[in-house]
This record gives structure tokens, C-alpha cells and sequence, in this order.
């Protein structure tokens, strides 16, 4: 299975995203590679992190430009971080998933580019339309702020795109972890943000848990 976690915008934490779902699939047992096309690498330096520090289960990462020549067939999951400033691999990458996952922080900006994003995707695969899956990312945790509610019902109108009910918050325990080279639920496996990316990869993976 090839899941590219994408967007237009940067600062959508597709790279958080991306890892925490390396560690998670490796944890479910299934072989994983991950490949960075960002030229950031920020994906690059969090595995980096992890690997000196000697966490279990191990996780690599490929980065480089021709995205077929990357692709380990043998992998149970590819999963790849695109950014816009890399356009010919996201352009290639977009063209070989099977699956495409949006994490969309709540503001009008993030769901313009959202539908920019979903324009583009359909402009390239034209007739092959792979399960597209977009959720709130860093969602406000203030019952009083309603953006995220708001987002989410923009997404829930845009074409093209299924709606993933289950969100991220914005939380402290995200930083830290990527910081320190492990997932969210490796940090604070009883914690609210634990509990909520099991309920998001339940969706997104449910075939994993069956």
C-alpha cells in the first residue's frame, strides 16, 4: 500500500503525521518504508533522532528524486511525505498512491489550499481517483473556539475528499515527541493524544486491525 500525506501548504504537519504512522504500522507488525520528498527533511531528522537514541521498532527513510526508483516493492507499506518545493516528486508520487491522506489544520487558509490541493490531485490521476482521506489537524482543544468545527464542515462539503471525523488537537505532547524521536503514543500511551491517533489510524488503517 503507497500512502502519500500531502498538501499545498506547509506547516500542515504532514511530516509529524508521516512518522507517527511509520512507528505505528511497525508496531502492528507490518514492514514499512518511509520516503521523504520534502526538501526540508524533516522526516529525515526525526528517524535520524530516533535512530541514535536506539528505539524500538528501527525505522528508515529514502529520500532522492526519480520516487519509482525508491519505492520498495516488498514493503507491506510505503508511506511518503511530499512538499510543494519538491513539485516533479510530489507530481510522481501523487501518480503512484494508492491512498492519499490530507491533515488539514482548522483555518479558511488550510481549507483553500485543501481544495487547491484536491484540484491538483484529480488533474493528474484523471480517471484513477485513489481514496483520498482528509481530517482536522491540531484542532483546538477550547470548547469556546469553533474554527476546527468550522473546518471540518468545509471538508465535509468539498468534492472529491472523504472526511475523517476523527481529529488531532493541538497539543504539547506532538513537539515533544517528534523532538525526541517518538511517537505520541510511545510518550504518553495513556494520553489524550494517544487515544486520538488510535481512533484516527483505526480509519485510515482499519484493515491493519481486522
Amino acid at each position: 500500500m503507497i500512502t502519500v500525506i500531502g498538501s499545498l501548504k506547509g506547516g500542515s504537519g504532514k511530516s509529524t503525521v508521516t512518522f507517527n504512522l511509520g512507528v505505528w504500522l511497525s508496531m502492528a507488525g507490518r514492514s514499512v518504508q518511509l520516503i521523504d520528498l520534502d526538501p526540508q527533511a524533516t522526516l529525515s531528522d526525526v528517524v535520524d533522532v530516533r535512530q541514535e537514541d536506539g528505539h524500538e521498532p528501527r525505522l528508515s527513510v529514502v529520500a532522492g528524486k526519480d520516487v519509482g526508483k525508491l519505492i520498495d516493492a516488498e514493503a507491506d507499506h510505503v508511506l511518503i511525505d511530499i512538499g510543494t518545493a519538491n513539485l516533479d516528486g510530489m507530481k510522481q508520487a501523487i501518480k503512484l498512491a494508492e491512498q492519499i491522506v490530507v491533515p488539514v489544520p482548522p483555518s479558511q487558509a488550510d481549507i483553500w489550499s485543501t481544495q487547491r490541493f484536491l484540484k491538483f490531485v484529480s488533474g493528474l490521476n484523471g480517471d484513477r481517483k485513489p481514496p483520498t482521506r482528509a481530517f482536522i489537524n491540531r484542532a483546538d482543544t477550547h470548547r469556546a473556539i469553533r474554527e476546527s468545527d468550522e473546518a471540518a464542515a468545509a471538508l465535509v462539503s468539498l468534492p472529491d475528499v472523504e472526511f475523517v471525523k476523527p481529529r488531532l488537537a493541538q497539543r504539547t505532547v506532538f513537539r515533544r515527541s517528534f523532538s525526541e524521536g517518538l511517537a505520541v503514543f510511545e510518550l504518553e500511551p495513556r494520553g489524550k493524544g494517544a487515544q486520538e491517533w488510535n481512533a484516527l489510524c483505526a480509519v485510515l488503517f482499519n484493515d491493519v486491525l481486522s
